[in-house]
Parts: C-alpha cells; structure tokens; sequence
C-alpha cells in the first residue's frame, strides 16, 4: 500500500475526545478506545497539505466558498453514485448533526413527530427531544445476519408524523439499503407527506460488495421530498475540520432550506474547510480512500474470524459500510445494558458503545469502531479471549 495503516500514532493528552474521555465516560482509560467515530489513521496528507497552504496566506480570515467545493462534490456524485446534482443544489453546513437540527427547525414545529428507526446513530433521537419535538420509534426488524424494514410497520408508525430522519448506510448495523427498500420508504413517506433527511455520512465507505444508493436518486418521489446530507469527515478521518454538505433536488424545498440556513448563518464554512472538501473528491482522494476501506475490511476479517474462534457468544454483524461494527453478544445472556458495558470495559477492557445508545432495539449489542491498526483489532481479541476463560 502507499500508505501506512499500520502505524498507531499516540492521541493520548492530545484533547481526542476518543481517548481523554474514556475516564469520564468508560470509568476508566486503561483500556482500548474503540467507541468514538473517527479512526486511528493519520488523516490523508493530501488534506493536511491543503491546511498547510491555507496557513501560509498567515491571516485566518472568513473565507468564500470555492467553486472546486462545490464542482468536486457534483463530479463525486456522479461518477460514484450515477446521481446527477448541480452546484447550485448543494451548499454546506456546519456538521450532519447540524444538518438535521436545521432541517428539523426549517419544517417542523414544536411537538411535531419525527420518525426514526432503532437501533439507531442516538443523535437522531437527542436533537429532536431536545428542541420539543415528538420521537415515534420505527423498530427495525432482526433478521438471521442484520436487520430489516417492516414496511407494513412503518407506514403505520409514519401517520401524523411531519419528518423521517433515515440513515443510509445505517450506523451502526452498517446497512446499504437496497433500491427497493428506498423506493418503498420514498413511497410512502410522499402519501403521508412526511419529509426525509437522509443521513449519507457513511456512503464514501462501502465494504465489499456493498453499494450505496442515495436516498434522492430512487425516484422522482424520494427527489422531490428529501435533503440528502454528506460529508467527507468519516471517510477521510477529518471530522475536527467541521466540513459537511446539504444536497437538495426540489426547487421548493432547497428555496425554503437554503434560505434558512443563510439566514440563520450557518454556510459559512471555516477557513480550512473548503480546500479540504474539495481535494478529498479527487482521484488522489479516491485512491485513500480505496486503501482505507481495503485495510478497515482486512479488520473486519480478523474480527470475524477472531470470535468465531473463541466463543459462539459474540458474533459480528458484518458490515456493508463503515468501520463500525455491531456486534450481538446475546449470548453472553446480560439482562442490562449496565452488565454488558462493565463486562466490555472491566473484563475485557474495551471501551465500546452500548447498544441501548442507539434506541431500545439495541439491548444486548455493542458496538466497535475498528478504523485502526490491525494490532489494535488483534489486541481487543485477546482481551475478549482473556476475559471470557475467567467468567
């Protein structure tokens, strides 16, 4: 490879969120991070050449957006996804999360319902609660290696609601959602005039044979009722920089959005942000990203292989997408998600995400981020294997 994944760069007493909040939120930090979604690997130099020739202007100053920004974006979609956008449909915000607290702000209202399906990333159910809007629970259905949409379900559990907050590729079970299934979601969400923000954060990082199909690109009902938001953070490990974008199809929707957000102040990006965006949507970038994503499903092998061989308790959902894998340790027959995090962190020593953040479907599950050295992968393994011959 032209680049090195191997190596385990040092983040402790750096301000990592990941590592020096592991006491805070872990108990302890004499364990392995495996929690917080960015990875291990040294950002793209790429990006970091970017940052440094912006510095070199030596005055931080506000900062247009380029038309590389937005030209690149367009070029991505296109030859990544088949799906054709125009500049001026895209425009940045501040974070995804953010996206979808101003989408949420745009078009609903105070105690408006605002559909999600768990298990789910937590923040689509915190951001709405928080600013006094209604959380109706879509139940994602468990099959024999992932999880499902009960179509009958949901248009049942969307009437009276005004958004849908979908995400595609789904964290954390790693879902690439097939066409059918969007074109089904897009169906019924246009006869109940419910809104989607799709959530694509995780669609530059498609494992194997996986393959990720906007939301907005499956029919002409999901093009006029949707915001798509992006990013490439996840994907070339920069989410410090802050760099995410909205892609809006309908002309009326994108006029109500886009104003919104303008006025409210919120596309105006930092001084690194634009040169960032725009040289990882480049063939230098898609060659990062190809030698990442080779290397993340070399981790979720080892995984794999790893527990099958030390317990049938713990087994993977394998991954279409990400880095982040859920795993089901069921098994291990915990009746709290209180037991499962003290045996994760006080046995096993792995600091890991409980399942329950991610709604009440998750009971049971953990999830790990393997964005990081196989030696990272190879040593959680056997903390798994130490600690289950001591239960």
């Amino acid at each position: 490879m032209k680049y090195n994944f191997d190596e385990r760069i040092e983040r402790r007493g750096t301000d990592a969120y990941k590592y020096d909040r592991l006491a805070e939120v872990c108990g302890r930090d004499d364990i392995l991070a495996m929690w917080v979604a960015d990875m291990d690997f040294a950002t793209p130099p790429f990006v970091l050449n970017a940052i440094q020739k912006r510095l070199e202007q030596r005055i931080l100053g506000y900062t247009c957006t380029t038309d590389a920004y937005r030209q690149n974006i367009v070029k991505w979609c296109q030859t990544h996804y088949d799906w054709t956008v125009t500049p001026e449909q895209v425009s940045y915000v501040p974070g995804v999360v953010c996206g979808i607290y101003l989408a949420m702000q745009a078009f609903t209202e105070k105690g408006d319902k605002i559909l999600i399906q768990d298990p789910v990333y937590h923040p689509f159910r915190i951001v709405p609660e928080t600013n006094e809007r209604e959380i109706v629970w879509n139940h994602l259905v468990r099959t024999d290696d992932s999880f499902d949409v009960d179509l009958d379900a949901l248009r049942n559990d969307l009437k009276g609601c005004k958004m849908m907050i979908l995400c595609n590729p789904h964290n954390p079970a790693g879902i690439c959602w097939s066409r059918e299934t969007l074109q089904a979601i897009a169906h019924i969400c246009a006869e109940e005039g419910v809104l989607v923000v799709s959530d694509e954060i995780h669609c530059d990082m498609i494992l194997g044979e996986g393959k990720h199909i906007p939301f907005a690109s499956v029919s002409e009902e999901a093009r006029h009722n949707s915001i798509t938001l992006q990013a490439p953070s996840k994907t070339f490990n920069m989410p410090g920089v802050v760099c995410s974008h909205a892609i809006v199809p309908d002309d009326q929707l994108r006029e109500k959005f886009f104003y919104y957000i303008d006025e409210s102040d919120m596309t105006l990006g930092n001084v690194f942000t634009y040169d960032c965006a725009a040289v990882c949507y480049t063939e230098e970038g898609d060659e990062w990203r190809k030698q990442m994503l080779a290397y993340v499903q070399e981790n979720v092998d080892i995984l794999e292989k790893g527990l099958a061989r030390i317990t049938d308790k713990i087994r993977i959902i394998r991954p279409q997408a990400s880095f982040l894998v859920f795993l089901d340790c069921r098994g291990l027959g915990f009746q709290t998600s209180e037991e499962y995090t003290d045996f994760f962190a006080n046995k096993c020593r792995l600091g890991l995400n409980p399942g329950t953040m991610f709604g009440p479907g998750g009971l049971g599950y953990m999830r790990m981020n393997v964005g990081c050295p196989h030696s990272i992968v190879e040593e959680a393994l056997k903390q798994i294997e130490e600690a289950l011959k001591e239960a």
